[in-house]
């Protein structure tokens, strides 16, 4: 549509846009293709043409009512009560942009919208969840300990899993929470599960450099489990290989944890 006006702006054109309440006008009418547009296109060069007198009386409320009535139908409760139950952020975020469309108008609304969209990802990415994990009794598998109450820690490792990038902006918290762990359940080890990790960057990678540093000055040991290949790539071109002991990457926790068994002072 912008490509259009741009082009229709060298020829003397008008500027073309969408309206959500025609849209919905056409849906409830049985609209199932963009041939409706050209229809209605057409039935307006009659009305102008030749029937100009048809709709002279026709008061402008009874216009507005078919508006605000196809307006109403865009309303979608049921989304917004899933929204409500899987994830309240999007029912607040929803709110907003409606809030924003009816005080301020469409486009300033929509950009409340957006800009509030990218604040709640930022402080996603900025504040990440992070858990300590156990293996559950029942199946071996790994999970949260908070969300799992039959999870059991491995005695003397500590394996935590950070469930973000990690980047310059949240790899400060990154290495308090790692100290607070070491600090209050005093391992020998630190398993980080990287399976959630997409992207390590130059100042991250200097914060797990001195980080283990710092705890192999406490005699412990991290070992890096899951990463993935290209995060693999980034360690070994910063140089990371070397800090941080190839032989303490490995493809599972429970390789992890065997290995850390055969030799529990690596």
């Amino acid at each position: 549509m912008g490509a259009s006006n741009v082009v229709a702006s060298l020829f003397q054109g008008f500027a073309v846009s969408t309206s959500g309440s025609r849209t919905a006008v056409a849906e409830q009418s049985g609209a199932k293709s963009q041939v409706t547009g050209l229809v209605g296109a057409g039935i307006v060069a009659v009305l102008l043409l030749f029937l100009n007198g048809l709709l002279a009386d026709l008061p402008q409320p009874a216009l507005a009512a078919v508006v605000i009535t196809a307006a109403i139908s865009l309303v979608d409760l049921p989304a917004m009560r899933r929204f409500w139950a899987v994830r309240r952020s999007a029912f607040v975020l929803s709110l907003v942009a409606t809030g924003g469309v009816v005080v301020f108008g469409v486009l300033q609304g929509i950009g409340i919208a957006v800009v509030l969209s990218i604040l709640m990802f930022f402080r996603r990415s900025w504040w990440p969840e992070g858990t300590v994990l156990g293996r559950d009794a029942g199946d071996g598998t790994w999970h949260s300990i908070e969300a799992t109450p039959g999870a059991v820690e491995e005695e003397g490792i500590v394996v935590y899993r950070w469930e973000a990038p990690l980047f310059f902006a949240n790899a400060g918290m990154f290495r308090q929470r790692i100290r607070r762990l070491v600090r209050h359940r005093k391992p020998d080890w630190v398993v980080l599960q990287c399976e959630a990790i997409t992207d390590i960057d130059v100042t991250a990678a200097d914060v797990l450099r001195d980080l283990d540093h710092e705890l192999n000055g406490q005699g412990v040991h991290v070992a890096f489990v899951e990463m993935r290949s290209r995060l693999q790539d980034l360690v070994l071109r910063y140089g990371l290989l070397e800090e941080l002991d190839a032989e303490h990457f490995h493809a599972s926790i429970d390789a992890a944890i065997d290995d850390i068994r055969r030799h529990p002072h690596a």
